[in-house]
């Protein structure tokens, strides 16, 4: 295993001048967390934490503040964040209600090195470094753990008081690619979720989707200890819901989804941050429309209409999660839309010849199509054995040039042209407009000038028919 040292970064320069002023004052910093973790992993990462031993939190502040502005976090407990960095006092908790937030914590900067890493979650997590010493303190194994790709927790006493920590589990164990012991598995099982708030859950479905290459690899660990049949009923259905042999010689619908989801992962690096999710999303909840519309059918299963079934229990798992708009971006309605249309890329390319560019902007109105030939592209490749999946190169390239890979062409008519042309406000210039919109999606109107004689057209025509 590789050591990487990061050490000409901005947030760990900052770090080290507080490592030396808590020493002059008598007491010991430690590097903790994740970023010990990666550094061992040979990863880069500006994400640090510091612990810091035989400093009260009051002349901690003070110490800090020497080093620029120092915002304070933690209801029962302090962390100071200065800059990038969090500075906190190792803590004790104690357990006093149920849920992740069932905790009393506080500071003590007398705990030994052992007594604050017991609190951590896994081994891998409760690792710390001395940039001083340049030792690492590993009470609990977690370098031969991480020497041996395996996932396993610190203390079975503890760990089952914060249910958050099994979705940890898996996004680390696929993030990373590790295996996970068979007594942290078990621990996992006997919990229950129902605790979890949608933004927890999405948060740690967001790091599985995004930061793991291949994200199956925690889904399958989630449905071994029971966190799917817990927690996304929609996704739990897939298992055992059988498919067309000759269509899907991998398996059920659950096997077919894993293979979708880290064919997705493979083309997302290239997108913003919330179109990586509105993909990687679409590819999880693509079929959840098959277990209601599987049917044996002459000699033959088929999933008639599992596009527009899949729509409900795909708004029902956005609900779980409480995803909607993201950075602006409507993700929760491209989301909708892929489920919604991800057959058609395939379908029109069989039909090309009766598919007119009025299709591709209509369609453009409802769901992103560079997204769409996306996700239809990792479900024809999410299969085993050999197909055909060059309908989806088409499918984009033809919405490439006709420019609405991404949106639909903007209306060319306005309410103000109608208000020119002496039609008074009201509704009949909404309908006008919707008219003539039509007509630019087929291709009959590039103009503003073309629009706004076929507008006079409709204009002229209801007034004779009204005279």
């Amino acid at each position: 295993m590789s050591v990487f040292q990061p050490e000409s970064s901005t947030e760990f320069e900052l770090a080290l001048r507080i490592v030396e002023s808590v020493r002059i004052s008598g007491g010991r910093t430690l590097f903790v967390g994740g970023w010990v973790r990666d550094r061992l992993r040979g990863d880069v990462s500006t994400d640090i934490d510091l612990e810091v031993y035989g400093v009260p939190a009051n002349r901690l502040r003070t110490l800090l503040e020497q080093f620029g502005h120092v915002n304070e976090v933690g209801e029962s407990f302090t962390v100071y964040k200065i800059g990038n960095l969090d500075v906190a006092l190792p803590r004790r908790e104690s357990k006093t209600g149920r849920g992740h937030r069932g905790f009393t914590v506080t500071g003590d900067p007398s705990l030994t090195i052992e007594q604050a890493a017991r609190r951590r979650d896994f081994t891998i997590n409760a690792i710390a470094w001395d940039p001083l010493t340049k030792e690492y303190l590993d009470p609990y194994g977690g370098r031969e753990d991480l020497f041996r790709r395996q996932l396993r927790i610190v203390d079975p006493d503890t760990f089952k008081d914060d249910s958050l920590r099994v979705l940890r589990a898996i996004q680390l164990a696929a993030r990373f690619d590790l295996s996970v012991d068979e007594a942290t598995k078990s621990q996992c099982r006997s919990i229950l979720l129902d605790d979890l708030p949608p933004e927890r859950i999405w948060g740690e479905l967001r790091k599985l989707l995004l930061l793991s290459s291949k994200p199956s690899i925690g889904f399958k660990l989630a449905l071994e200890i029971g966190a799917i049949e817990q927690l996304f009923p929609e996704i739990a259905a897939l298992v055992g819901c059988q498919q067309e042999p000759e269509w899907h010689p991998e398996g059920d619908v659950w096997t077919h989804n894993q293979l979708v989801i880290d064919q997705a992962r493979t083309r997302i690096d290239d997108l913003p941050t919330a179109q990586k999710i509105a993909l990687m999303l679409g590819a999880v909840c693509h079929d959840f429309g098959k277990p209601a519309t599987t049917a044996f059918i002459d000699g033959r299963i088929r999933s008639y209409n599992h596009e527009e079934a899949g729509i409900k229990p795909t708004t029902t798992f956005l609900n779980h999660v409480n995803v909607y708009s993201i950075d602006g971006y409507d993700v929760r309605g491209q989301v909708i839309g892929l489920v919604a249309h991800h057959l058609k890329p395939g379908m029109w390319q069989k039909s090309r010849d009766g598919v007119g560019d009025g299709a591709f902007r209509r369609l453009a109105r409802k769901v992103d199509l560079e997204l769409l030939a996306r996700l239809a592209k990792s479900d024809c490749l999410g299969r085993t054995g050999y197909f055909d999946c060059s309908a989806m190169d088409w499918f984009l390239d033809r919405a490439r040039s006709l420019g609405v890979e991404h949106k639909a062409p903007l209306p060319l008519l306005m309410g103000r042209h109608l208000l020119k042309l002496g039609l008074p406000p009201g509704p009949r210039i909404g309908q006008i407009l919707s008219q003539v919109y039509e007509r630019q999606l087929d291709g009959q109107v590039s103009t503003v000038d073309e629009a706004t004689q076929i507008a006079r057209k409709i204009i002229d025509l209801g007034t004779s028919r009204e005279s």
